[in-house]
């Protein structure tokens, strides 16, 4: 049962890592960074409210880190069954045209994939502790 937890917490850090990288390569473009000096992202209006919205999705990965190592396996699998698609929903809608962030887009939702994959396929059954022996 750890191992799946693992697996699952360590295609997390792949995604969130993934998912920074992708900002990080954004901020580089001379264009997109006079986009966010005016206030707009890609023709999306930077407000206050859109900030938050990001904030939170991006916390979902972050959270689920720790969440496939100390929620109970039922609960992981429920967790993980809504997070993952959420997740993924923010990388293709939230996301750029641009090459870099397509190639990076792709190893996220690769690795959501997997995730579900993992969560769909976990033993949820309660574990029965016998004496050794």
């Amino acid at each position: 049962m750890s191992d799946v937890r693992a697996r699952l917490s360590t295609l997390w850090t792949v995604v969130i890592f993934t998912m920074l990288y992708a900002d990080v390569l954004s901020f580089l473009d001379a264009g997109f960074l006079r986009g966010l000096m005016a206030g707009h992202a890609e023709g999306v209006t930077v407000t206050p409210l859109l900030l938050v919205g990001s904030a939170i999705m991006v916390e979902i990965p972050i959270a689920m880190v720790v969440l496939s190592r100390v929620l109970k396996p039922a609960a992981t699998r429920r967790v993980t069954l809504v997070a993952a698609p959420l997740t993924a929903a923010f990388v293709i809608g939230g996301g750029s045209a641009k090459p870099h962030y397509l190639l990076l887009a792709a190893v996220e939702v690769l690795c959501l994939a997997a995730i579900l994959r993992q969560a769909w396929r976990m033993d949820t059954s309660p574990t029965v502790n016998r004496p050794a022996g």
